[in-house]
């Protein structure tokens, strides 16, 4: 349950209140002008590298466009039409064309264009589907001579569920992720790998069947095409990704791997002798998040000689070999940072690549070990940098200068403290601007989702906007949290809502002690998704909280198994489905609904229309059961969105009515 939008609102009334910002200070509004840098790939001869920026000043949700950057004069130029949405750019195998999905009249497909941006030519059309999938990795591998291009598109599948009066449901998965507009059910369309030859636009598929091909690439030697797919007899039911290959000449399939754990991103090494992958041991793990940490691994391309070459005890990134086959690199989640290493799988040596303080993003090696990538700093959204073999990085992009030089960005700080059993808990605090000696401001906790997720001093725009408030923002990574070791996201397993609840009152009252212009009388709690959860949970438990804003939030882990579009997360987290090991009533004990009658915190309730990761009946039955003991209590609901809002117009909103909910609860700062 990860929620990567952040923010939440104002007063009962349900409009939006102006807001007095600090005039250096990031404001709401502010989120239209931002942009991001997204996917990145270096050319093959090293000199220019494709990438996709991000930006959220139309109305709607973010678009993206995709430029070709010089690497050495850092000039760029764009493909596609002003306002036309264009993704997935990659490299034709010598660098002369570039292909991308985008659209031509009501057609989506795939497009072919020089590298120059000129003579775009559509290929082929490409549909997707709205099934619940964790991942699709690659949708796109150019052939090695560059005549064709495999990629995912979908097919209807058999099941008639949902089409008719009345709508007759079938499947264990009959919920999509997310719905945009009357699409409430998944549409069965399953998706397979076609191939397109670039200079006719015949177009041939190769996979057949009532599964899901995703995670695509062509073979050194053009024969074949990686992909991963679950062939679980009843997949919708029982997660297992594994590894597969499909002969381009025939369709004929064969699998690499056959285990009860799952595999990602299959990747051949330059010679075509061997597969570099991601991979879990467990034999069950959710279709939604697993508290597994990926590894990386290899095998023979014939799917034999399986081993796990990096044993870092950390979340580990898709692998990528160096193009003379010497090197894996991949990324690591590292106590709240993402950092980029490498690996010799022939002596063992590992070493950091990129390490600074933040998170590295989409990033693309060039022949040579150049490296190019998106990278989030503490002070800035994700730009484009070059690290050459020589030297340090270099930035390339300069994306938000023109709103951030008009900004004091707030710094961010870092502690840990020892919590609940002696375990070692890190926070990353966002300082309020412009205190004074002797000034007290609010702290509010910023609760991550996941639960197997991290947060760390990376660019939060929300933390930005609170700190321009006069606002302290902490952030804490508890047990359960990535980036520390599998026997820190272990252990939360079977305690939901428990001791990690513990290790963020205790990381706040570490601050309350380390910071002297934290303010004990006004504190917040805000959170999405399993950080809603938890928000919902801390004010069952404690009154020291004033106000408090979950958001996508889970009140009934109940309900909630049985109506998200999922239903193993909680038998990955608990080590049983409910109806087993009495789980039903573990569930319910820990469910903050059970315990409404001790909320005193007023709550303001944020969710996504069309949730079906969590459905929105979360927070209707703890919106009435707040009501019912009197709690002042409101519920915004936003239209047209899923887990996590994504239209920028929302964004901007549930900020400033967080902004006023909290100051009619804080009173202004002064």
């Amino acid at each position: 349950m990860l929620l990567h939008s952040r923010g939440c609102w104002g007063l009962v009334l349900l409009a939006a209140a102006p807001v007095v910002q600090a005039q250096q200070g990031l404001q709401a509004a502010d989120l239209h002008k931002l942009k991001a840098v997204g996917d990145v790939q270096i050319a093959p001869d090293g000199s220019r590298a494709v990438f996709t920026v991000t930006h959220s000043d139309a109305p709607g949700r973010p678009s993206s466009e995709v430029r070709v950057i010089n690497l050495a004069s850092g000039e760029s130029v764009r493909f596609g039409r002003e306002g036309e949405g264009v993704s997935g750019a990659r490299w034709s195998p010598r660098g002369d064309r570039v292909a991308y999905f985008g659209r031509e009249g009501e057609r989506f497909g795939l497009i072919v264009a020089d590298a120059a941006g000129g003579s775009a030519r559509f290929v082929a059309e490409v549909s997707g589907t709205n099934h619940p999938l964790p991942t699709s990795g690659e949708r796109m591998s150019w052939a090695p001579d560059g005549s064709r291009i495999a990629f995912v598109s979908s097919t209807p599948g058999p099941e008639a569920d949902a089409n008719g009066d009345p709508m007759v449901i079938t499947r264990y998965l009959y919920k999509p992720t997310a719905t945009e507009g009357l699409t409430r059910f998944n549409d069965n369309r399953r998706l397979h790998i076609f191939v397109a030859d670039v200079a006719t636009g015949q177009v041939q598929q190769l996979t057949r069947g009532d599964f899901y091909e995703h995670s695509i690439e062509w073979s050194p030697r053009g024969d074949e095409i990686l992909f991963v797919s679950n062939r679980e007899a009843d997949p919708d039911r029982f997660f297992n990704y594994d590894v597969f290959a499909v002969r381009v000449a025939d369709g004929v399939t064969r699998r690499l791997t056959t285990t009860k754990n799952a595999e990602y991103n299959p990747t051949w090494s330059p010679d075509g002798r061997s597969i570099a992958y991601l991979g879990t041991k467990r034999e069950l793990t959710s279709s939604e998040t697993t508290m597994e940490d990926t590894h990386v691994w290899t095998m023979n391309a014939d799917g034999t000689n399986r081993q796990e070459v990096v044993r870092i005890d950390n979340r580990q990134g898709a692998p990528h070999w160096s193009r003379d086959g010497q090197w894996l690199y991949f990324s690591i989640q590292d106590h709240g940072n993402t950092h980029l290493y490498r690996h010799n799988p022939r002596d063992g040596q590992t070493t950091k690549v990129l390490q600074d303080w933040g998170s590295v993003g989409s990033w693309s090696l060039g022949a040579d070990g150049t490296v190019v990538y998106g990278y989030t700093s503490p002070d800035h959204p994700s730009e484009l940098y070059v690290r050459g073999t020589k030297g340090g990085p270099r930035r390339l992009t300069q994306l938000n200068t023109p709103v951030l030089s008009m900004r004091t960005v707030a710094r961010v700080d870092s502690f840990t403290v020892r919590s609940v059993g002696g375990r070692p808990v890190q926070s990353f605090v966002t300082l309020p601007a412009g205190m004074r000696a002797g000034q007290k401001a609010p702290l509010i906790a910023l609760i991550h989702g996941g639960p197997h997720g991290q947060q760390g001093p990376a660019f939060n725009a929300s933390a930005q906007v609170y700190a321009a408030k006069g606002y302290g923002v902490i952030m804490v990574n508890y047990r359960g949290s990535t980036g520390y070791g599998q026997e820190h996201a272990d252990a939360i397993f079977g305690d939901q809502n428990g001791a990690e609840a513990q290790d963020i009152l205790v990381a706040i009252d570490s601050a309350l002690t380390r910071y002297p212009w934290a303010d004990a009388n006004r504190l917040g709690v805000e959170g999405g998704s399993y950080g809603g959860q938890l928000a919902n949970w801390l004010i069952t438990r404690t009154t020291r909280f004033k106000a408090a804003i979950p958001r996508a939030s889970i009140s009934n882990l109940v309900s909630f198994n049985y109506m998200a579009y999922y239903h193993d997360y909680l038998a990955v987290e608990f080590g049983a489905f409910p109806h087993q090991k009495s789980l039903m009533d573990t569930l319910w004990v820990r469910s903050p609904l059970r315990y409404v009658d001790r909320v005193k915190t007023p709550t303001l309730l944020v969710h996504g229309e069309n949730d079906n990761d969590v459905p929105i009946a979360e927070a209707e039955q703890f919106y009435v059961a707040l009501k019912d003991v009197g709690v002042e209590t409101v519920m915004l609901r936003y239209p047209r969105e899923g887990h996590g809002l994504r239209e920028t117009g929302h964004l901007v909103d549930v900020l400033n009515r967080s902004i006023a909910w909290y100051e009619r609860w804080f009173g202004a700062v002064q």
